[in-house]
């Protein structure tokens, strides 16, 4: 039985990246934009699932995770749920306090994928201002709203597992109201695991229009250590130092910068969708990386990285195994900036 994930996208920095990890999503289970099912993912010879064609004569040989017809046994389930037209939509909720971020997801080409009462903007549209207490206070406002939406797709789930959350802890939306809904799953869900996707903020203060970042960030640290079962760090000036060393990208997008936020978040779940030896559910996978509670803040390191849009990325030459493994240990592979050497 699939255990599902329930997907919070909080902010403006949440719902750009959340955007792109469904895109990933949809790209890997063979959805199209519309929802409907292009046709069923079979192994090929590489152990990659393809959407091409279902053909058994070049499919990889059957195994646990197949079955006798040689078609991926994946898990859709876990986060995204078949509506009565059988078309397959997200478990996920687009929060913001501004209408822009979600607007554009509503009315962009994936329009048709997101449950539309799914989506939560703030009556009065000025978002939180970059402002932490605002953002906590339009939160406990509107707590009613946003929790019976969440409480709308728990009953629809069969075994939930968890809630994982997308948000930027510099701003005023994804740090102030993300800090208020880690606490309320806290309060309503106190035996279902809650996993952050966090970004941090750059750390030259020249580089940032937010002032009041460092208070912001302090704030929602505190929450992220009390409420949150696992954190994954993401820092802004790794990531721009990855998109420009590493894929050549002299002045990345920030669409560029959230695929590289989603290529990581698809990988670490990719477990749980398509299911195999072991990690087969959240709890598992979390297990093994935590060593005590307190201590859950995640370094995330990924390679070979390859963006579509990218022109210059340099070639992927060697890919053995011993070669990634010294690749990820190397810090300028880490999506942190903190040196792991001692």
């Amino acid at each position: 039985m699939p255990r599902e994930i329930i997907t919070l996208q909080v902010g403006q920095c949440g719902n750009q990246i959340g955007g792109e990890f469904w895109k990933q999503l949809c790209l890997e289970h063979g959805i199209e934009p519309t929802g409907k099912l292009r046709d069923l993912p079979t192994l090929t010879a590489s152990g990659l699932p393809s959407h091409t064609s279902i053909d058994t004569s070049s499919s990889f040989p059957v195994s646990s995770h197949n079955n006798s017809k040689g078609i991926v046994d994946d898990r859709k389930d876990v986060f995204f749920y078949q509506s009565d037209d059988e078309h397959y939509m997200p478990r996920a909720l687009l929060v913001d306090l501004e209408p822009r971020v979600v607007n554009k997801l509503n009315n962009g080409p994936y329009k048709e994928l997101f449950n539309p009462e799914n989506s939560f903007i703030a009556a009065e549209g000025g978002g939180a201002g970059n402002n932490w207490a605002s953002g906590y206070r339009q939160g406990e406002q509107h707590h009613e709203q946003v929790l019976d939406m969440i409480d709308r797709e728990a009953d629809n789930s069969d075994s939930l597992e968890g809630f994982v959350l997308c948000h930027s802890i510099a701003g005023g939306t994804g740090s102030g109201m993300g800090s208020y809904l880690l606490e309320a799953l806290n309060d309503y869900f106190p035996k279902k695991l809650v996993q952050t996707y966090s970004v941090f903020p750059n750390w030259d203060q020249g580089q940032s229009d937010v002032v009041v970042q460092p208070y912001n960030s302090i704030l929602s640290l505190k929450r992220l250590t009390l409420n949150a079962d696992a954190v994954v760090v993401l820092d802004n000036t790794a990531l721009n130092r990855i998109a420009v060393d590493r894929l050549r990208i002299e002045n990345p997008s920030v669409d560029q910068l959230n695929s590289l936020v989603a290529t990581i978040m698809a990988a670490s779940t990719t477990t749980l969708r398509y299911p195999g030896y072991m990690n087969n559910d959240l709890i598992g996978l979390l297990a093994s990386l935590i060593p005590t509670p307190r201590c859950h803040f995640l370094m995330t390191g990924y390679t070979p990285l390859v963006i579509p849009d990218a022109v210059n990325q340099s070639a992927i030459r060697k890919t053995t195994v011993l070669d990634v493994m010294r690749r990820l240990t190397q810090p300028k592979n880490n999506m942190v900036s903190a040196n792991t050497r001692p």
